[in-house]
């Protein structure tokens, strides 16, 4: 019985270090916030796998891993990003970062759906989430704000949101 639980409890640290990022984007801690990404993907990295291995994979827990997953690699990058580059203030355009933040966020969620109605055949259809995710906490943590990198900024996520619901097919490891 307790084998059953374990691969959920991995998915709510997932989620719950989801929550803590945003958490830190509030209190402008862009470092703690990305480092909460970071360890909630490689957290995300290994619940299916322990599912499958424990032989426990259940629709409740996919779904609940797609729930946690846009929370932690949808939600909270994108508010990073957008926060620790000042994309509401983007003198460029007023609202295309607000809109960005949300073509990201939707992008997101229409990845993970498609994700959970599809056959798995060994590939993904488009970037996962989590990869996206873990790409825009690479890019807070290791580029300074510049008027440059608040533009890559922006195109980065509208690069990762076009890249998410892509036909591009990619295997996986």
């Amino acid at each position: 019985m307790l084998k059953r639980v374990i691969p959920n409890v991995l998915t709510f640290i997932n989620l719950a270090l989801g929550v803590l990022a945003i958490l830190e984007i509030i209190k402008e801690n862009y470092i703690a916030s990305a480092a909460f990404i970071i360890i909630a993907a490689f957290i995300d990295r290994y619940d299916g796998r322990i599912a499958r291995r424990l032989d426990v994979c259940s629709e409740f827990g996919k779904e609940l891993d797609s729930l946690a997953d846009l929370v932690s690699f949808g939600v909270a990058p994108a508010l990073l990003i957008f926060n620790q580059f000042n994309l509401i203030e983007w003198e460029k355009a007023k609202l295309a970062g607000l809109a960005i933040l949300i073509l990201y966020i939707i992008s997101g969620s229409y990845r993970l759906v498609r994700y959970n109605i599809n056959t798995f055949e060994g590939t993904f259809t488009g970037v996962p989430i989590t990869v996206a995710g873990l790409v825009l906490a690479a890019y807070s943590l290791l580029v300074p704000i510049s008027e440059l990198t608040v533009f890559i900024a922006a195109a980065l996520l509208l690069i990762l949101s076009l890249l998410m619901v892509s036909k591009l097919k990619l295997k996986k490891r």
